[in-house]
């Protein structure tokens, strides 16, 4: 699993160094849950798209469409904007052991850009 996530990352790397514009890194965090971390903090992108995937080193994560309860879904939708959180509709949650500090790299897959890497601080 490691090995398909260094892939990615270094396809995405050689994408971007060849001619695709990179999107700029967000800030983001991760704030600790019962049994993994919740994925804090805003997405933004020049055009519309889709998150289907995101993985760390921990595994794939969960994505969620929680509206009025929180049920997994294979796609979330970028409408230029989303906002990720604990109460906001749409979540990504990844399972495993975070610790207070630790920065986590996370890579998106999206539908229409190659894939967006990140960094996220894990915050209680």
């Amino acid at each position: 699993m490691k090995g398909q996530l260094l892939r990615l990352a270094l396809a995405a790397s050689l994408l971007c160094g060849a001619g695709a514009a990179p999107a700029p890194a967000p800030a983001m965090k991760l704030q600790l849950t019962q049994g993994g971390a919740l994925l804090v903090g805003r997405l933004n992108l020049p055009r519309a798209d889709e998150v289907t995937g995101v993985w760390s080193g921990q595994g794939r994560a969960r994505l969620l469409r929680c509206a009025p309860r929180c049920v997994a879904v294979q796609t979330l939708p970028l409408d230029r904007t989303l906002q990720l959180g604990p109460d906001a509709t749409y979540r990504i949650v990844l399972g495993g052991t975070f610790r207070a500090g630790q920065k986590v790299s996370l890579v998106l897959r999206l539908r229409h850009t190659p894939v967006l890497n990140i960094t996220a601080n894990v915050v209680r």
